[in-house]
């Protein structure tokens, strides 16, 4: 079975409206987490610990998503 492989980052955003962080330098990752129930639960801890800071906001990137285990690998990921 594939893992599925979940992204927790969030910084401060120009506006609350938007995805766009001010300062991608001060981009936090908050981890990498092997299914989505866990992601969650680290992302809900961190948008709640930052509620009173409206520009703050929190996301769950689905790395599993960006691979696709059928296609042929590229030459970056054959490093060894």
């Amino acid at each position: 079975m594939a893992q599925r492989l979940h992204l927790v980052f969030g910084g401060e955003l120009v506006d609350p409206s938007r995805s766009e962080f001010k300062d991608t330098d001060d981009i936090q990752i908050v981890g990498m987490f092997p299914d989505y129930e866990s992601a969650y639960n680290a992302w809900k801890s961190e948008a709640q610990r930052t509620v009173d800071n409206a520009h703050m906001r929190y996301f769950i990137a689905h790395i599993h998503r960006l691979r696709d285990e059928e296609r042929e690998a590229s030459s970056t990921e054959e490093l060894g």
